[in-house]
């Protein structure tokens, strides 16, 4: 079976006893699937970093919501990712489309934390996806290849086997969020996995895809059979561990159904 993976944002909802609690909960839901396919993954907010690192005890990768570009500097506010490197983390967050939509970051600030991040040996979570007008306007497919080409540039071929990418459409996001439909989003997945493979012809159809948008336990099976979807970014869904790791035991059994069907 392929690799899966399974995430979710906490965003600014758990506090630091919050997400050490649902961390260990969800650590041994997880673990009674023994499915060593599974990469699971879990991004608290900047204060919980180190209690969630310890928490996880490597069973779980945990990530930063973002993170600044520069090592050191008179940059309030911002954190570096020698701080982070420091705390255990294993992954960053970038590009997300609140800070690209809320904080006005651009392209060329997420390919700055690309490359820092891969600087210091995280995972890059490089997030990109249209707006509501880009899909009016038939314009996703240009602004999906604008995000890549920009926020990747200057990647090596060797430091994009490091890469993960997270499709999220903008409209499909939030509490007024309508998910994709898998077809919508496996053929966003396909025009991202085209580019990556231009940008990478030695690696890029190797670097995951995650789907993220409104995912749940009614969408998260329809989504998973897609064939360019490898695996899923889950927002609220997931915020508990009951219910996040039902949607994981979903996602497996799919992966096992498509891995036996590639078989034959």
């Amino acid at each position: 079976m392929k690799r899966i993976y399974m995430g979710t944002n906490l965003k600014m909802y758990k506090n630091n006893q919050e997400t050490v609690s649902y961390l260990k909960e969800l650590k041994e839901k997880v673990a009674a699937f023994r499915c060593p396919e599974l990469e699971l993954f879990v991004i608290p907010s900047f204060t919980a970093l180190a209690e969630a690192v310890k928490a996880a005890e490597g069973a779980i990768k945990i990530g930063a919501q973002n993170m600044y570009w520069e090592d050191a500097g008179e940059y309030t506010g911002e954190i570096s990712p020698k701080m982070l490197k420091a705390i255990g983390v294993d992954l960053i967050e970038i590009g997300h489309s609140e800070r690209r939509h809320k904080f006005g970051e651009t392209n060329f600030d997420a390919n700055r934390k690309v490359l820092a991040a891969l600087r210091y040996g995280f995972t890059p979570l490089l997030c990109i996806g249209e707006t509501a007008v880009d899909k009016e306007y038939r314009v996703t497919t240009e602004c999906l290849r604008e995000q890549l080409k920009i926020g990747l540039y200057g990647v090596t071929g060797e430091q994009a086997r490091h890469v993960w990418i997270a499709y999220e459409p903008v409209w499909a996001i939030g509490v007024a969020g309508k998910p994709a439909t898998p077809e919508y989003a496996d053929r966003s997945h396909q025009v991202i996995k085209e580019t990556l493979a231009e940008l990478f012809p030695d690696c890029g159809q190797e670097i995951p895809v995650l789907y993220g948008g409104s995912v749940n336990s009614q969408n998260a099976t329809g989504l998973m059979e897609q064939p360019a979807i490898d695996g899923l970014f889950i927002g609220r869904a997931a915020w508990e561990a009951d219910s996040f790791a039902a949607i994981i035991k979903q996602v497996l059994a799919v992966a096992q159904k498509k891995s036996e069907l590639t078989l034959l």
